[in-house]
């Protein structure tokens, strides 16, 4: 009778060792996966917002700086506004 309780202790204490390793391993590892890709997705999502954000920005003719916008018009204007002596 004890060998058979003894025995039965065994093997439900392994079996319930294995099955509770393996089988929790397996659901971890499953939910850890599926995070993961949910990151990864949220993560391009951003960073092509971010391109298409800096694309759209860098597009843009009216924020862009005017690389013209130091240099006059008519650089004769200055000369003969200082050559003139009737003002």
């Amino acid at each position: 009778m004890w060998v058979f309780i003894v025995l039965t202790l065994i093997i439900g204490l392994g079996a319930g060792w294995w099955y509770g390793d393996t089988a929790g391993y397996k659901r971890g590892d499953e939910a850890g996966y599926k995070r993961a890709e949910a990151d990864v997705k949220t993560l391009q999502e951003e960073v092509a917002k971010k391109a298409g954000e800096a694309a759209a920005k860098a597009a843009n003719p009216f924020q862009a700086v005017n690389p013209l916008g130091t240099v006059e018009a008519n650089p004769f204007e200055k000369a003969k506004k200082v050559l003139n002596p009737f003002q």
